[in-house]
């Protein structure tokens, strides 16, 4: 999918892709926070607190893959810009039910939760930044 968002720079916009929020991964926190509240109620309210906190990461964080960086986008402005002639080596967690976005650079390491269409993100990470195969 192409951006709308209004403002990234209308001269890349036709070449980025903006990922879609997902909202898997906070909806199982929550739901699972609520029978854990007969076993544990402290617990079940951190766990739904941090449930509700990936909700709002999700409604205000966007990814934008450009032509040569992972643009990061917090309530429309740029927050971060990762140049893919940085990375080293990427990874997405879990197969079955995707919950963590992995990713080097040469100074640091990156761990972000899936809060965006998985497959969009694979397909971006294959076409920016392919890994070599040994």
């Amino acid at each position: 999918m192409t951006t709308s968002n209004p403002f990234i720079d209308p001269k890349i916009a036709s070449q980025a892709t903006e990922l879609n929020p997902s909202y898997a991964i906070p909806t199982v926190l929550v739901l699972a926070s609520i029978p854990l509240i007969w076993v544990e109620p402290i617990a079940a309210g951190v766990v739904s607190i941090f449930g509700l906190f990936l909700v709002y990461q999700a409604a205000t964080i966007r990814l934008v893959f450009t032509e040569t960086d992972l643009e990061v986008y917090r309530s429309q402005e740029k927050f971060r810009t990762f140049p893919y002639q940085e990375w080293q080596d990427w990874k997405v967690f879990w197969f079955g039910f995707p919950v963590l976005f992995y990713f080097k650079e040469i100074k640091s390491i990156h761990f972000l939760p899936v809060l965006f269409d998985v497959n969009v993100l694979r397909n971006c990470l294959e076409k920016y930044i392919p890994l070599k195969k040994s």
